[in-house]
């Protein structure tokens, strides 16, 4: 279960208010997913050119992230950094590239399947066998911000 206390970041909150107000709830319902499976996990935070998006690690180590959540114009996705290696009986993640894979998310009951949650689980175990070493864990790290921003019209913001 997500500790309680853990509120997202400051300035997570705030990247994402350049978005349509259903996209943080959807971003939110992702984040607690994940933290549910893995509740020291490391955010790192991303404000980037087209998507505000936070990896998982149980370091501080984009190389070492075993999920991500990334709020984009009109969708959340729910990213598998290693996706292409986890099981996936029911067919539920999308990509193509050699490693990421994701499951779009369009409602927070998305996040609830059981197929999800089993998705959750192996990443967060891949996740754990990647740490070499202890690293501080629990932590809302800032990693990137990038100047020109390629945000959804008509929201304030960027």
């Amino acid at each position: 279960m997500t500790d309680p206390t853990r509120r997202p970041a400051a300035a997570l909150r705030e990247f994402l208010t350049a978005y349509d107000p259903a996209i943080a709830p959807l971003f939110f319902a992702a984040r607690n997913a994940v933290l549910s499976a893995a509740p020291r996990a490391n955010e790192l935070i991303y404000d980037a050119y087209n998507a505000v998006t936070v990896a998982y690690s149980f370091t501080d180590r984009l190389r070492e992230a075993f999920c991500h959540v990334a709020a984009y114009r009109a969708y959340v996705n729910l990213g598998f950094n290693r996706g292409a290696e986890l099981p996936d009986p029911d067919r539920l993640l999308v990509g193509t590239g050699a490693r990421i894979r994701h499951i779009r998310i369009s409602a927070a009951a998305d996040l609830r399947r059981p197929a999800v949650q089993r998705l959750i689980r192996a990443a967060v175990a891949d996740g754990r066998a990647l740490v070499a070493a202890p690293a501080p864990q629990g932590q809302s790290i800032v990693k990137a911000t990038y100047g020109k921003k390629r945000r959804p019209a008509g929201n304030r913001g960027r």
